[in-house]
């Protein structure tokens, strides 16, 4: 055991370049392989340890170069701080990737999924960055408010914009305590920033990020569209819904239905959703129907249909809505909240024709 730990040491010591990278890589995969519901107590909990355990990391470090832990038990342990702040990095932004990713659309909030994205793949790669202290705070107060606004909704029982507001400003409150006190213990913290300029990056950062809620940019966490289907039949029938529609070629793996819908004039056209929700939350959901107008080359909205979810249930709340009478053309049913956040978008093409039969159809059971 003795000669397992000095061979490990050596082996961090001689590839210390790509050693963070491999913990931020392990923070992913553990996440991947256990997390399941945001509001399971396992997530809850693990999620919890993750933001606590980086915090702590995150004081340890910034005050090692001071020579705080000099003669105690944490002293040994420094060089490997880095690499535990990685890990968390890791963990905590691909656990926001993978609630973010559960839904079925993310077309109208793709540009903060690609921000989450970036800092899965890109963040801190080199052990060097994470010493860059600016850049060290700024991503942890980024992780810090995701982590809030998928919490506080799931405590609360209630999601809205006035608990986006509180989740945002609990983190901004919770960020300047760990900034101004590790400012004010660590000398060499001082030295390496301005506290001026670090407030001002922080409050630039809470008003973008604010910025993208209103500009409904940001998808309604901890909500998910788990199914989104173009249907020809939606039928409930003894607590199961029996949908059916067109399958989409095999090789296409990231969507159910076939966007080409080919059906009879007067025909109805159904629009199946599978909503996850926390348990308790209740939220009234629309299907907002646009079709593309090729003269005005504008999406118009045609009808939005309401309805009410309750949380709870796994595999997500189910429900539909249907029209008839429908034109030809391209379409696309926008699943939102009532305060207008874009759950996912189902987009197709309706393709009138009395003669050809729909292609690969299924039934299947929800």
């Amino acid at each position: 055991m003795k000669n397992l730990i000095i061979r490990t040491k050596n082996y961090i010591k001689d590839n210390s370049k790509y050693v963070p990278v491999v913990f931020f890589i392990c923070g992913f995969i553990f996440d991947s392989l256990t997390l399941g519901r945001i509001d399971r107590l396992y997530d809850l909990s693990i999620l919890s340890l993750h933001m606590v355990s980086l915090t702590v990391m995150l004081y340890l470090y910034n005050l090692a170069d001071d020579g705080k832990w000099n003669g105690t038990f944490f002293e040994k342990y420094e060089k490997y701080l880095p690499l535990a702040i990685q890990f968390y990095f890791g963990a905590l932004s691909s656990a926001y990737v993978i609630y973010f990713s559960r839904s079925v659309s993310l077309s109208k909030t793709i540009s903060f999924f690609i921000i989450l994205v970036g800092l899965l793949i890109a963040n801190e790669f080199l052990k060097q960055r994470i010493s860059n202290k600016y850049l060290q705070f700024s991503v942890f107060f980024f992780i810090n408010f995701t982590f809030s606004t998928f919490m506080l909704p799931v405590f609360m029982k209630e999601m809205n914009t006035e608990i986006f507001i509180l989740s945002g400003l609990i983190s901004l409150f919770f960020t300047l305590i760990v900034i101004v006190g590790i400012y004010k213990l660590s000398p060499s913290t001082r030295l390496e920033i301005h506290i001026g300029k670090m407030l001002s990056i922080i409050f630039t950062m809470y008003l973008a990020i604010n910025l993208f809620y209103y500009l409904r940019l940001i998808p309604p966490v901890p909500l998910a569209l788990d199914e989104g289907i173009v249907a020809h039949k939606v039928i409930k029938d003894n607590g199961y819904y029996l949908v059916t529609y067109e399958s989409d070629d095999w090789w296409v793996f990231w969507r159910d239905h076939r966007p080409k819908y080919s059906y009879k004039p007067g025909q109805n056209v159904y629009i199946f959703t599978s909503i996850f929700a926390p348990t308790d939350i209740e939220k009234t959901i629309t299907h907002r129907w646009n079709w593309y107008d090729k003269n005005t080359e504008e999406w118009v909205t045609v009808d939005e249909i309401s309805y009410k979810i309750t949380g709870g249930r796994d595999a997500g709340y189910r429900g539909y809505s249907f029209k008839s009478n429908v034109k030809q053309g391209d379409w696309e049913v926008e699943v939102v909240t009532e305060e207008g956040l874009i759950l996912g978008v189902i987009d197709f093409e309706l393709i009138a024709n009395n003669t050809q039969k729909p292609k690969r159809v299924l039934e299947k059971l929800f």
